[in-house]
């Protein structure tokens, strides 16, 4: 106690000293409350310096208190949590501690106790005694994190909205996605023109109305989401977010693929995919399509607002949780996309590409504001780049097909050609994808030349038109000038005439009942009736001015009294002889359009009946009345309806001619 006294009677700075030595002294001894204020009473009066040691002695028995009853906390947690460790007999006793709210709310305490024990000792604490509390801290929590992570995963599968083909569908709102496919519209291939129909009025498919804003479906129950956040928040404060992704993203996942295979898209190599016949092929593009506009706009949109809702607290936890969750669904329809856009290329499958490239241009700027990953929207740009490429190439091969096809077979009837049927249908179709096909096509100088050159066109009329037009009218001027060349394969000139007079009038006819009218404008049409005249006048020509000319006075003696009956014999016999073998070749020729076969007959009675009638009027009477039904066989009424029987196809042949009246 000398010692003591000596000390703290010393100079400057004792005070501090002696406080400091008598509160080490009074904590180093072992005893009861009591019997330490006893001690402090005596410092206090053997110096009055020692008066202040009383609140540092009562502080520290506060801070004593407070530590017993955080430990009594954390050992209380760690009861919690070692009863429903996955290897306990709790976890085999009950299937999850989510089915009931009170076993939640207990057990995220017990985690919520524990963490805040870990940062409390972490700060304050050091020494020997300190570690063995955090090692059991920490060992705490590793059972506490293991148990919800096997929670996440059930919560998620539990609560996930069970999906099939028709709830999917009928979560869609204010969309009708229907696709109305017209096979045979275009034939499987080039060659098989006879397979084309006219149903042109349809287009390849109907694609439906856009996926609107406010379209969604409920992936998640969503009474579920506040329970699966109060588990990602507790494992992300742990540390153990990298986990919870994990086990978050490949729940998600699994139910994107089923999604997906709901909506018809398989996982398909690119070899497979090329592999696939086109039958088959044309039905899964069909169905990609409607994945990838649901997919983006629907499943992925959905996905968004969930990732943002549980992990609503960190923007980073919730761009990489959503960009591992939507980037297998994506990368699985972009390998598709990507298979279809290397696929070798036929005219048939441009319709079905265009659609795949105007789903994904649309949902293009939706996907890059949802996923952030560069990688998966590079893919994304590099796919869509790709099917624009196969568009335009595609269309190449078609307008190849045109330019090069030179069969040599010609339609017997005088019939419209396979070729126009295709390639007129085709246009109709191709028409409707404007704005994709405007973007993609351009009109070389090689194109300029050769229409200027080749088909007397003006470049003029190139230039107020859209990127599209241009190319369609080159196409329909190639078109033109092989039906030309196809028209030289008929030895009779009538028929040259009657072919490209059908051919021309079905060309019209196709542009008048579509937008492409629109696109190549009413000068185009005017000029091509013209055309149709021409050829019409043509025929008549090369058909009838034969037998006319056995209707003319020339060369029969002059007036009818004194007109030669030989050479009138003659010219009646002649005449017959012209019309028996016009009647015999021309009701085996076509003209299918009814409107079209009209106006020929008409013209046709018009140049012949009043002829006819006429040369018989004033010739009849010289010849003698036994001979005259010889060689006047038929009255102009007669002949009005043997043409009739012009053009129907049907080879007629004209037995027992008489006349049927004076």
């Amino acid at each position: 106690m000398a010692a003591t006294t000596t000390s703290l009677g010393g100079g400057g700075g004792g005070e501090d000293r002696v406080l400091a030595t008598a509160q080490q002294i009074v904590k180093s001894l072992n005893t009861p409350k009591e019997v330490r204020e006893d001690m402090l009473l005596i410092f206090s009066s053997f110096d009055n310096r020692l008066s202040s040691i009383t609140d540092l002695i009562n502080g520290e028995d506060s801070k004593t208190s407070e530590a017993e009853e955080d430990l009594d906390h954390f050992q209380a947690a760690e009861k919690v949590i070692l009863r429903w460790d996955v290897s306990g007999e709790a976890s085999r006793q009950s299937t999850s501690l989510l089915d009931s709210r009170d076993d939640v709310v207990e057990y995220l305490s017990a985690v919520d106790d524990v963490i805040q024990w870990i940062e409390q000792i972490s700060i304050t604490g050091s020494g020997k005694s300190t570690q063995i509390l955090m090692d059991r801290a920490d060992n705490a929590i590793q059972l506490a994190m293991t148990r919800l992570e096997d929670e996440l995963r059930h919560a998620l599968i539990r609560n996930t909205v069970p999906l099939d083909s028709e709830s999917l569908y009928g979560s869609i709102r204010r969309v009708s996605l229907s696709f109305a496919s017209t096979d045979g519209e275009i034939s499987e291939n080039f060659e098989s023109f006879g397979e084309v129909n006219d149903r042109g009025s349809q287009r390849f498919h109907e694609r439906g109305a856009s996926l609107g804003d406010d379209v969604f479906v409920d992936l998640i129950h969503p009474e579920a989401v506040e329970e699966l956040k109060e588990i990602a928040d507790r494992m992300v404060r742990s540390g153990y977010e990298r986990e919870c992704l994990q086990v978050y993203s490949s729940v998600r996942r699994d139910a994107l693929d089923e999604c997906l295979a709901i909506l018809g898209v398989e996982k398909l190599s690119i070899e497979e995919v090329q592999k696939i016949a086109w039958k088959l092929l044309d039905e899964k593009m069909k169905k990609w399509i409607q994945a990838v506009k649901i997919a983006v706009r629907m499943l992925l949109t959905g996905e968004k607002r969930l990732c943002d809702s549980i992990f609503e607290d960190s923007d980073d936890i919730k761009e990489i949780c959503f960009n591992e969750t939507a980037k297998g669904c994506v990368m699985q329809l972009l390998n598709f996309g990507e298979a279809i856009a290397i696929c070798k290329r036929s005219p048939e499958k441009l319709f079905r590409i265009l659609d795949m490239y105007e789903a994904l241009r649309d949902v293009f700027p939706d996907l890059q504001a949802l996923v952030s990953d560069e990688f998966v929207i590079s893919e994304a740009k590099g796919v869509l780049s790709g099917l624009g490429e196969a568009a335009k190439g595609t269309f190449a091969e078609f307008e190849n097909a045109v330019r090069n096809e030179t069969s040599k077979k010609p339609v017997i009837t005088g019939d419209i050609h396979p070729l126009p049927r295709y390639v007129m249908n085709y246009m109709k179709l191709l028409v409707d994808y404007g704005d994709p096909m405007d973007s993609l096509l351009e009109v070389s100088e090689e194109d300029l030349d050769r229409f200027q050159n080749n088909y007397g066109g003006d470049s003029s009329q190139l230039e107020a038109m859209s990127p599209l037009g241009r190319r369609m009218l080159l196409l329909i001027s190639e078109l033109e000038y092989n039906l030309e060349e196809k028209s030289r394969l008929y030895e009779d000139n009538a028929m040259q005439y009657i072919f490209l007079m059908n051919n021309t009038y079905y060309i019209v006819q196709k542009v008048k009942d579509s937008d492409l009218r629109k696109v190549l404008g009413d000068d185009w049409v005017r000029k091509r009736r013209g055309q149709i005249r021409q050829h019409a006048t043509g025929y008549l020509r090369a058909s009838w001015t034969k037998a006319l000319f056995c209707l003319k006075d020339e060369g029969i003696g002059g007036s009818s009294s004194n007109a030669s009956k030989n050479a009138l014999k003659e010219r009646f016999k002649n005449f017959n002889a012209c019309f028996e073998d016009i009647y015999r070749i021309q009701t085996a020729w076509k003209v299918p359009d009814a409107q079209l076969r009209e106006e020929l007959r008409i013209s046709i009675s018009e140049k012949v009946i009043p002829a006819y009638r006429s040369f018989v009027g004033r010739f009849s009477s010289q010849l003698d009345g036994r001979n005259a039904a010889k060689y006047i066989k038929y009255t102009p009424e007669d002949l009005e309806n043997y043409l009739l029987d012009l053009f129907e196809g049907v080879p007629g042949v004209l037995h027992h001619i008489r006349r049927k009246s004076t």
